[in-house]
């Protein structure tokens, strides 16, 4: 696989997440451990928008001077729709984090380092994910197919699981570490590791961020695949996934304070998921304009939320419950 980037595009994208990066972990450790207000999740995710759609519009500048109008403009729009994807897909990833600190009782206080460690191995691995997947479809056409029916099934999948309460205590991966380490009964401040009782024992903070890490590798799965629906330039994939995710610390405190009243949003990215890997099993039969995926992705993501929010009042107060304890 090959991508029209210019090398200097490549070179500025790295210097954005490098410095969104930076700026990220001095402001993380001048504010300290505390709670992040709605308002401040909002400031936080407003910037984040703004400049991947800035990135946005220096890609689109960049194909348009080089390759010509017609293929800056196919360019931007796959980014566009890969962003909108790849965030779409980050919410489900929200919910799961929220989950996981409903369950352990993390205070909201030292919830920020965890999901900053998350960030960071999310995309380390979605960097190795994404060159191997652009590998296999350039060697093998047919993994196409495997992603199509993967994504497909999964879909199918979300949807019959989204209107159960999710639980960790069944969760293998949950259970291996338990018996591997041995935890603290209570947190260490946000620390890793404590003295217990004379022993060195990880703290149930440790644990948090294994899962959320284990986490990160189920929605790479996922999400890797769907892009590669979209585009097959590795330059669009890559940095449509790695912005969309610089965001998700900030939205996750967002979206944590309303996950009542977007309930529904678990179906909207199933029909997306099934939608995606539809369009990848036909991809030698029928050829889905990007526009049209951009337009589908957006009326989904509307239909659901609009619903969501109309509805919200009839759902039960177990969420809200959770996000008190949270």
């Amino acid at each position: 696989m090959h991508t029209l980037a210019p090398l200097w595009l490549w070179f500025v994208f790295a210097a954005v997440v490098l410095a969104a990066l930076v700026i990220d972990f001095v402001v993380l450790k001048k504010q300290g451990a505390h709670a992040v207000s709605v308002p401040e999740a909002a400031r936080w995710s407003a910037l984040w928008v703004a400049l991947s759609l800035a990135f946005n519009g220096l890609l689109w500048w960049a194909f348009h001077q080089s390759q010509g109008a017609e293929v800056g403009q196919a360019k931007a729009v796959e980014f566009l729709t890969g962003y909108l994807i790849e965030k779409s897909l980050a919410v489900d990833n929200i919910f799961v984090f929220l989950m996981i600190f409903t369950y352990f009782s993390v205070p909201p206080a030292y919830q920020k380092r965890v999901l900053m460690i998350g960030i960071i191995g999310a995309m380390v691995l979605r960097t190795v994910m994404i060159l191997l997947g652009g590998w296999l479809i350039s060697e093998f056409h047919w993994v196409l197919y495997l992603f199509g029916a993967f994504l497909l099934l999964t879909g199918i999948k979300m949807w019959w699981a989204a209107g159960e309460e999710p639980s960790l205590d069944d969760n293998p991966a949950l259970k291996l570490l338990k018996r591997v380490l041995p935890v603290s009964p209570r947190f260490d401040g946000e620390r890793f590791w404590t003295l217990h009782n004379g022993a060195r024992m990880a703290t149930p903070l440790l644990m948090v961020v294994a899962l959320v890490g284990v986490t990160d590798v189920i929605f790479a799965v996922d999400s890797i695949p769907a892009i590669y629906a979209i585009t097959d330039d590795p330059f669009i994939v890559l940095t449509s996934n790695i912005l969309a995710i610089l965001g998700l610390r900030a939205m996750y405190f967002l979206l944590a304070a309303m996950a009542a009243k977007f309930h529904l949003l678990s179906y909207g990215l199933a029909v997306i998921l099934v939608f995606i890997g539809s369009k990848m099993l036909l991809v030698d039969f029928v050829k889905i304009p990007v526009w049209a995926s951009l337009v589908a992705v957006i009326g989904i993501l509307a239909v659901t939320m609009v619903w969501s929010v109309k509805t919200a009042p009839n759902i039960g107060a177990s969420r809200t419950a959770g996000l008190d304890k949270a």
